[in-house]
C-alpha cells in the first residue's frame, strides 16, 4: 500500500485528499489552518496531520502531493526534495522559469520523482490520441488548434492565457514530444487594462510542426476542443460537449498543382472512459518513484512554465 501525504487542502487539493483516500494512499495531510485541519480529521479519521512541512518530511512518506497557491510551490517543493520525498506538485510548478528549472536539476541530483499536476496528460482520451499519433494513425504530424474557451472565470491578477492555458501547452508538448521552438502571441484587453480577456498563441515545435492555442474566458459557450492534422488524417476530440475522438481519413492532396480534398470515411474512436485522470495521475505518480517518471514529469513542468512566461511578455510588450 502507498503513503501519500497531501500539503494544502484547499480547493484542489481536496481533490487530492478525496481520490487518495477512496484508493487507501492517503496517509497523512499538512495544513497551516487549524480550522482546516479539523475539517480534514473529521472527514479522513486516521491519517496523520501536520502543521508543518518539516515534520511532514521527517515521517519519510511514498510521496507528497504541494497543492498550495503557486507562489509557495518552488519553495516547499525545493524544500521536499532536498530532504529526498518524491514530489507531485501542482501547476504552474512554478511561476519563474529560473525557479522551475532549478526544481529538474534538484530532483535530478537527488535521484526523486518531480511530477506536474498536468491532469490531461492522464486523461484517457488524450492517451489515445497519443496511442493514434504514435501509430501512425493520421501521418506525420503537422498542425495542432487547441481552444479553451468560456463565459466567466475573470481573473483580475492573471491573463486569461496564464489561467486557462498550461493544460493546453502541456498537451501539445506531449504529442508533438518535444518543447515549443518559438512562440508568438497577441491578446486583447476588454474588461481590464493590462489584463488579456483573449489571447491567441502560435507555437512552432521541430520538425516544422505548427500550432495555435486561443483562451477566452469572453465567449458565449464553453468550448475545450483539440484538432490534430496529419499528412494523412486529422482528429478531434471536444472535451466540453460529447467528449468523443472522432478521426477522419480525409486530408489535401496536390494533383497536376492544384490542392484537391482526398476524401475518407469518418469514425468516432472507442476509449476506456471509466479511467478518472486524477487518479490514474496519482497511480503514476506513486508507481514511479525516485526519478522513473517520464510522463507530466519536472522538464514538463518546466516546459509550460517557459511557455507562459514567453507570452506574458509578449503580451506586455504588446500593450
Amino acid at each position: 500500500m502507498k503513503r501519500i501525504c497531501v500539503v494544502g487542502c484547499g480547493r484542489w487539493g481536496s481533490n487530492h485528499l478525496r481520490t487518495l483516500f477512496g484508493m487507501g494512499w492517503l496517509a497523512a495531510a499538512v495544513e497551516t489552518s487549524a480550522d482546516r485541519l479539523r475539517q480534514v480529521a473529521e472527514q479522513y479519521p486516521g491519517i496523520v496531520l501536520h502543521n508543518g512541512i518539516d515534520e511532514a518530511a521527517r515521517a519519510c512518506y511514498d510521496g507528497y502531493v504541494v497543492a498550495t497557491p503557486a507562489e509557495t510551490h518552488f519553495t516547499l517543493a525545493s524544500y521536499l526534495l532536498s530532504q529526498n520525498c518524491n514530489v507531485l506538485v501542482e501547476k504552474p510548478m512554478t511561476l519563474d522559469p529560473a525557479d522551475a528549472a532549478a526544481l529538474v536539476r534538484l530532483a535530478a541530483d537527488h535521484g526523486k520523482t518531480l511530477m506536474v499536476g498536468h491532469l490531461l496528460l492522464f486523461h484517457p482520451a488524450i492517451r489515445k490520441i497519443k496511442e493514434l499519433t504514435e501509430q501512425g494513425a493520421i501521418g506525420r504530424l503537422q498542425y495542432l488548434y487547441s481552444t479553451r474557451l468560456n463565459l466567466g472565470t475573470v481573473r483580475t491578477m492573471e491573463n486569461v492565457f496564464q489561467s486557462f492555458a498550461p493544460h493546453d501547452i502541456a498537451v501539445l508538448e506531449y504529442l508533438v514530444g518535444a518543447p515549443a521552438m518559438d512562440i508568438t502571441a497577441q491578446g486583447a484587453r476588454i474588461l481590464q487594462p493590462g489584463i488579456c480577456d483573449t489571447v491567441l498563441a502560435e507555437l512552432t515545435y521541430p520538425g516544422g510542426i505548427r500550432a495555435h492555442i486561443h483562451a477566452s474566458w469572453l465567449h458565449p459557450f464553453k468550448e475545450q476542443r483539440l484538432v490534430i492534422v496529419g499528412e494523412t488524417g486529422m482528429m478531434a476530440f471536444d472535451d466540453a460537449s460529447d467528449k468523443q475522438i472522432r478521426l477522419y481519413h480525409r486530408h489535401i492532396v496536390f494533383r497536376d498543382g492544384r490542392p484537391m480534398v482526398e476524401e475518407g470515411p469518418e469514425e468516432v474512436v472507442p476509449y476506456d472512459r471509466s479511467r478518472m485522470p486524477l487518479e490514474e495521475e496519482l497511480r503514476y505518480f506513486a508507481d514511479h518513484p525516485d526519478g522513473t517518471a517520464t510522463v507530466a514529469d519536472g522538464r514538463s513542468g518546466c516546459g509550460t512554465v517557459l511557455v507562459l512566461d514567453r507570452v506574458q511578455r509578449l503580451l506586455e510588450q504588446s500593450a
